[in-house]
């Protein structure tokens, strides 16, 4: 309440439109909350009447202003044949130093630092950062499942009764189903695609960043999913090594389980740095 009775905040609602609809319920319990510059920078605030996958309707508005572009480098577009002739140049322009003392050296780390950085923005501009991809891929079963939906919600609307509102929630159910499974798959489809290191890592760096994500369960292929992290890593060493069994440490390997020179080359010739053939 302390927080609500901040006088740098307004109510920045526009209408009495309910905006939770649960039966034979409805109410305005939706409050958005803002500082008041932005009473005078927001338009066309409504409630929409798009399906939604709760009892809460989603609340639109626009809001006036610029928007910051976020300009970046990408080194994978940088001329490099450029940037490697800029560099020359900007380093035999440079002035005669002795490195033989702290100070002289010090200067001349600072003239090839930004001789580096100099040179390396001329090549490579800045362009504006490009947006997220979308993470759902919309078909045209989920688009009448929403169909449905809003024309069962038009009609609860219309004739305010409990037989109404149980077909629009079962609808609203089966839609919401959909909706996650679609998503479902279509993460699954991106993690398939990935068939290079680079991409790997950048997922592996985004997950990362959350720490209740963990290593999750797999299926075998006989359809049981692992039950616990052992048997996730057993099915991955099963899947990528087979026929390989663990050794004890310590253990000194026979004679027919030791690597020969051939053995090493066929090795560099089908794992890099990039993928495993």
């Amino acid at each position: 309440m302390v927080f609500l009775n901040s006088p740098s905040l307004e109510i920045l609602n526009r209408s009495n439109m309910p905006s939770f609809f649960s039966g034979n319920r409805q109410e305005v319990i939706d409050i958005i909350l803002g500082c008041y510059r932005l009473l005078e920078s927001i338009n066309g605030w409504e409630v929409s009447l798009e399906p939604s996958l709760s009892e809460h309707r989603h609340i639109l508005f626009t809001l006036r202003g610029s928007v910051p572009v976020l300009l970046v480098r990408n080194p994978r577009g940088n001329n490099w044949g450029s940037f490697r002739r800029d560099l020359r140049e900007k380093l035999e322009r440079g002035p005669k130093m002795n490195i033989e003392d702290e100070a002289g050296l010090g200067l001349a780390v600072h003239w090839i630092q930004q001789a580096l950085i100099s040179a390396y923005e001329d090549n490579c501009p800045l362009r504006p950062a490009r947006g997220e991809m979308k993470s759902l891929r919309w078909t045209s079963e989920l688009e009448s499942f929403r169909r449905e939906v809003r024309r069962l919600f038009n009609r609860c609307r219309t004739n305010n009764n409990s037989h109404s509102w149980e077909l629009y929630r079962e609808a609203q159910r089966r839609y919401r189903k959909e909706v996650r499974k679609a998503s479902k798959e279509t993460w699954r489809t991106l993690c398939s695609s990935i068939n290079v290191l680079p991409r790997t890592a950048r997922l592996h760096r985004a997950l990362s960043r959350d720490p209740k994500i963990s290593l999750g369960s797999l299926v075998a292929p006989s359809g049981e999913r692992a039950q616990s992290e052992g048997e996730t890593l057993d099915l991955l060493l099963a899947t990528h090594f087979p026929n390989s069994s663990a050794m004890e440490r310590g253990a000194i390997p026979n004679a027919a389980c030791r690597t020969r020179c051939l053995d090493w080359r066929m090795a560099a010739k089908n794992v890099t740095y990039r993928r495993v053939g």
